[in-house]
């Protein structure tokens, strides 16, 4: 069974990719998440985008053991709640505001806040908070603008997300201040309706072959 993340260290920790999947089927959740893990990536950010997702969360969480399931596109507090109490290890949020950082925090799960500017990652440091997710990456300045951060800021570690394709994250990777990125390749539309598995598992493969 696969520790569980306690901090946010630990979620940037999980594997160099953080499968970024939507859920539309909850009976595709669990053999989405086996495959994932037979690959080699045991954390699975399933975001909060269908009426699926909760459900998707709680199957993962009861009958994939070695997975480790998070919760991503949290964007308001009882989202954060209802994540944490259908069984989520950890949270991730597109964007994070005073309110939904409170909320997050009292859950007791580590969670990845969103951020894309320096203010927005100053009010996280304010708070104590260390490990972030840097989105939209491609869009709001890429590695360029992670590599800029590095001095100012060499405390901060991020999981970039957004537009980062299996050609880029090598390079996001790089990076001493990027523990990790999300990739929603792992777990294309196309396979997951199809139930092609061992797809899922080969890209899976290659995403934990990268180095960070």
């Amino acid at each position: 069974m696969t520790t569980i993340p306690r901090t946010g260290a630990d979620v940037l920790g999980l594997a160099p990719v953080l499968p970024v999947v939507v859920v539309s089927d909850a009976e595709a959740a669990v053999p989405l998440a086996r495959a994932l893990v037979a690959g080699g990536i045991p954390g699975v950010e399933v975001t909060l985008r269908t009426p699926a997702a909760l459900s998707a969360i709680e199957r993962i969480a009861a009958e994939v053991p070695d997975a480790v399931v998070g919760a991503g596109t949290v964007a308001a507090a009882e989202q954060a709640e209802a994540a944490a109490k259908a069984g989520a290890r950890f949270l991730v949020s597109p964007g994070c505001t005073p309110d939904l950082a409170a909320a997050m925090i009292d859950t007791g799960l580590p969670f990845l806040p969103g951020v894309a500017t320096v203010s927005e990652a100053l009010a996280l440091l304010e708070r104590g908070i260390t490990e972030m997710k840097f989105f939209p990456a491609e869009a709001a300045g890429g590695v360029p603008f992670l590599k800029s951060l590095g001095g100012p800021l060499p405390q901060v570690r991020f999981c970039p997300t957004g537009g980062i394709t299996p050609a880029s994250a090598p390079t996001y990777l790089a990076l001493p201040n990027v523990g990790c990125v999300g990739g929603s390749w792992l777990a294309p539309a196309d396979l997951v309706a199809a139930g092609d598995w061992d797809a899922v598992t080969a890209l899976a493969r290659e995403a934990a072959s990268l180095e960070c």
